[in-house]
């Protein structure tokens, strides 16, 4: 008599794609995107199809993030390389004929206009995990030195765009690689000591470093002008400051339970500008209050918490320093965002994340989000 086979349900067939799936990190990225799109449906209401578009980014982001999720960590070290000097040929390429728009060269034309410095934010930490991957058992800070120049030329390029937001996200994304492959607190605390002490002088010389024609040499006068703007927004209310002062008013507006969904007058009458990009946090604390911002925050925590997690269980040196360097770009992105329309930090143009609009970081924001599940889904499946 001969046996009989019987064909595997479609659910059980599917069910190795799943395996593995970190439900606490998904969870944490839902909470952010429902808020997202809540947020972009008040603020973004007359902005055409802005509402629809965001959830068209985000469906492509979740899909690219599934995609990647699939992708063993092993097989995405093999990217590195090849990414990474792609990604820094096309700066070069930028610098020479590349596509100048409001006085910045970011963007080239290769069939279709592209900006290179966006690859750099996954290209860094790949590249600089796999390097110290290979050092491993054997660093020297020899090793250092070349993982600070393979970081620095692409962050100097970007700068010279000039583009300091997407410069400092390549910056952070590659510095948290390094400080986790180890690198020494003497070599650490010497720069933030620097920087404190040139952020207490030019807080305290301020109107003469700011004055006209006081040349920073270092920094472009748009750069500049950002740092003069935030020290005192006052001095020009309905130009530079406009930004940061309406910013303000608009989180301070919101007080304890927000104005309510939709009733954000600062939004709703057009006083906060890019509120549905760089500005959007403003449009959130308004119509959401401080309990909105709890949420928004512990939401933020949470999602970078289980990134370490996944990190701290990597089964390789290479996963490890990938993820806590992705996880870091989270970290970088809400703070910076959130501190400069808090008008604590300079306005640079860096996106929230899941909440502001753009199609560029949301893929960017899919990617970190499919290496942090690929990570994940190895050890799981190591366990299992």
């Amino acid at each position: 008599m001969s046996a009989v086979f019987q064909q595997p349900s479609l659910a059980r067939r599917i069910a190795p794609i799943f395996q593995g799936f970190d439900g606490l990190l998904a969870f944490a990225v839902v909470l952010l995107g429902c808020a997202g799109m809540v947020t972009m449906y008040s603020s973004g209401f007359d902005h055409g199809t802005r509402f629809m578009d965001h959830g068209r980014n985000m469906l492509l982001a979740a899909f690219i993030m599934f995609v990647v999720a699939q992708v063993p960590p092993q097989r995405l070290m093999s990217f590195a390389v090849p990414l990474y000097t792609v990604g820094v040929a096309l700066l070069i390429a930028v610098a020479v004929f590349g596509i100048t728009k409001k006085g910045a060269r970011r963007w080239i034309n290769v069939g279709v206009v592209i900006q290179p410095s966006e690859i750099l934010k996954i290209a860094m930490p790949l590249m600089l995990a796999w390097w110290f991957q290979r050092r491993e058992g054997q660093l020297r800070p020899l090793d250092f030195i070349v993982a600070t120049i393979l970081l620095g030329v692409p962050v100097g390029l970007i700068m010279k765009q000039p583009d300091l937001g997407t410069a400092l996200l390549v910056l952070a994304a590659g510095m948290s690689v390094i400080f986790f492959a180890g690198l020494s607190w003497k070599l650490i605390v010497p720069p933030v000591v620097i920087g404190l002490v040139a952020v207490a002088l030019i807080v305290g010389y301020e109107s003469t470093l700011c004055a006209d024609g006081f040349d920073w040499r270092v920094l472009h006068d748009y750069q500049k002008q950002r740092i003069c703007t935030l020290l005192d927004p006052t001095k020009d209310p309905l130009g530079k400051g406009f930004h940061i002062i309406q910013g303000m008013i608009a989180i301070g507006s919101g007080g304890i339970g927000g104005k309510g969904f939709m009733q954000g007058t600062q939004t709703h009458l057009e006083f906060v500008p890019e509120r549905t990009t760089d500005f959007i946090f403003a449009a959130y604390s308004e119509e959401f209050g401080l309990v909105g911002n709890v949420f928004l925050i512990v939401s933020f925590v949470f999602l970078i918490f289980r990134g370490l997690a996944i990190a701290m269980d990597a089964p390789t040196l290479f996963a490890r320093l990938l993820a806590g360097a992705v996880t870091m770009i989270f970290f970088t992105y809400a703070f910076v965002n959130m501190g400069m329309v808090s008008g604590i930090l300079p306005v640079v143009g860096v996106p929230l994340p899941f909440i502001s609009y753009g199609g560029t970081a949301m893929v960017t924001l899919g990617l970190a989000l499919g290496i942090l599940m690929s990570i994940s889904r190895a050890r799981r499946l190591m366990q299992s």
